[in-house]
């Protein structure tokens, strides 16, 4: 699929207008939140994981937590 979007100003923010059928094929409605992850080949717009947020939010407090640990494992 290969849709020209329209970004818009909204409010002080920049926005874009995502077609039905794009929203369709993420399966998301108004009022989901996207994740937005930066690749090799651009970038990737996929439903966010709630689960998988909490369990990084987990992991980067046990990380800053363990920081020297971690840092001494990895020599």
């Amino acid at each position: 699929m290969n849709k020209p979007l329209k970004l818009i100003k909204i409010g002080n923010s920049t926005g874009v207008i995502l077609p039905k059928e794009v929203l369709a094929r993420l399966r998301v409605a108004q009022g989901d939140a996207l994740s937005v992850v930066e690749t090799s080949d651009g970038i990737s717009l996929s439903r966010a994981d709630s689960e998988f947020e909490d369990q990084m939010a987990v992991a980067r407090e046990v990380m800053a937590r363990r920081r020297n640990a971690l840092r001494e494992l990895a020599k």
